[in-house]
């Protein structure tokens, strides 16, 4: 069987979430009960998924170390293990986009397949079902999409008249000036699978406008041969990006749960 394993992107720099994280990681930065980054990684454990690289920005990658260690973490309840996962770390030195950090990770993937999850993306429930059913599955990629306001703000998938998606569109306008406004309005959420070809899909990029490796242009290979799956997320999907947002969903998962199967 197909080994598959995690990685959590957990880099950056937050501006916009400004004196929070001037001499902090955003990861760690609380929502609800748990710190932001214990969310990608109850995700990963619950998909069977056991081994996990993190990836994080010089700055505060000794924060991450100090709260996460090994990976087998206790509650401090007493009431038994949170996490049983196996954790590995490499430091991000400059920002290179999401696709450069998934680059990161050739080495700990060797032959086996790689869930990546953006370490600020919270879920209501969590698409365990599919993660698992990829393990077992052919090569290709798999996304995962959520209808959303203001589609602008994200990359987005664009369908064929059969319903397959035949490209990726990031922020239209903006970053991808194929398109003056977005074709669709399912974005791709921070959740992404991949077999070992990705790797290679990377090496043929290029940076975007802003400078980076955009994933999307990933996911657009993919799609272009055929080989890009697509489930639809239920549930609420946010990013924690911005004070606001911090608080909301702090709230919103007291309210409802994360990661619900």
């Amino acid at each position: 069987m197909t080994t598959v394993r995690g990685l959590i992107c957990a880099g950056g720099a937050a501006t916009r979430l400004g004196e929070l994280t001037r001499v902090a990681n955003k990861h760690l930065l609380p929502v609800g009960r748990w710190p932001m980054i214990y969310y990608p990684l109850q995700l990963l454990q619950l998909a069977g998924i056991r081994e996990v690289l993190v990836v994080t920005g010089q700055g505060h990658a000794g924060q991450l170390i100090d709260l996460l260690g090994d990976g087998h973490i206790d509650e401090r309840s007493g009431d038994g293990p949170l996490f049983d996962l196996d954790l590995t770390y490499k430091v991000q030195t400059y920002p290179g986009g999401i696709a450069q950090v998934v680059s990161m990770a050739e080495g700990f993937v060797d032959d086996g397949k790689l869930v990546v999850c953006l370490g600020d993306n919270l879920f209501e429930r969590a698409p365990v079902d599919a993660l698992r059913e990829f393990g077992r599955g052919q090569s290709g990629a798999m996304i995962f999409v959520k209808d959303v306001p203001g589609p602008e703000r994200f990359g987005v998938v664009v369908y064929g008249d059969d319903g397959r998606v035949t490209d990726v569109v990031e922020k239209a306008g903006a970053v991808d000036m194929r398109y003056e406004a977005p074709p669709t309005s399912d974005a791709v959420v921070g959740l992404y699978a991949y077999d070992t070809q990705v790797f290679d899909i990377i090496r043929s990029l290029r940076p975007s406008a802003r400078g980076e490796l955009e994933i999307s242009d990933v996911n657009r290979v993919y799609a272009q041969r055929g080989a890009l799956e697509v489930r639809r997320i239920e549930g609420w999907w946010h990013d924690a990006g911005t004070h606001s947002a911090l608080g909301e969903l702090g709230a919103l998962v007291e309210r409802t749960g994360a990661n619900n199967p």
